[in-house]
C-alpha cells in the first residue's frame, strides 16, 4: 500500500487572498474556514478526491529561509504563453532565481511572494 498526497499547507500572512488567487488560477473553491482564520481550498468535487487540496494557515510572519517546496502548474485549455498572461492578470509576478532564458518553464510569485512555475506542457483537465 502506497501514500498520496491529500493536502499542501501554505503559511501566509492573509489566507483571504491567496484563497482567491489560488481559486482563480486552479479553479478551486473555498472548501473549509476554520476559526483562526485557515481556508482549505480544493476541487468543487470537495477532499478526497485526484486533487490535492490546499490549506492556508495564518502566519504572521514568513517562516526564516527559503521554502524547500513550491507549486508547478500546467494549462488545461490554452497554451503556455496565454496562461501566462492570465497568471499574470490575476496578480502573479515575475521572479528572477536564476533562470538562463532557455527554460521551457516561468518561474512566478504569487500575491504573497510564493515561489511556483509555470510548465509549458498542456495538461487534459481531470
Amino acid at each position: 500500500m502506497a501514500c498520496r498526497i491529500s493536502e499542501l499547507v501554505l503559511g501566509c500572512r492573509d489566507p483571504e487572498v491567496l484563497a482567491k488567487f489560488w481559486c482563480e488560477v486552479l479553479d478551486f473553491v473555498v472548501l473549509d474556514r476554520e476559526y483562526d482564520g485557515t481556508l482549505e481550498i480544493g476541487p468543487r468535487e470537495g477532499f478526497g478526491g485526484p486533487q490535492p487540496t490546499i490549506i492556508l494557515s495564518r502566519r504572521e510572519e514568513p517562516e526564516p529561509g527559503k521554502s524547500r517546496l513550491h507549486i508547478d502548474v500546467n494549462a488545461t485549455d490554452r497554451d503556455q504563453d496565454a496562461e501566462l498572461e492570465r497568471l499574470l492578470k490575476l496578480g502573479a509576478r515575475p521572479a528572477d532565481i536564476g533562470q538562463t532564458g532557455e527554460e521551457h518553464w516561468h518561474v512566478l510569485v504569487d500575491p504573497e511572494g510564493n515561489e511556483f512555475c509555470l510548465l509549458k506542457t498542456r495538461l487534459n483537465p481531470l
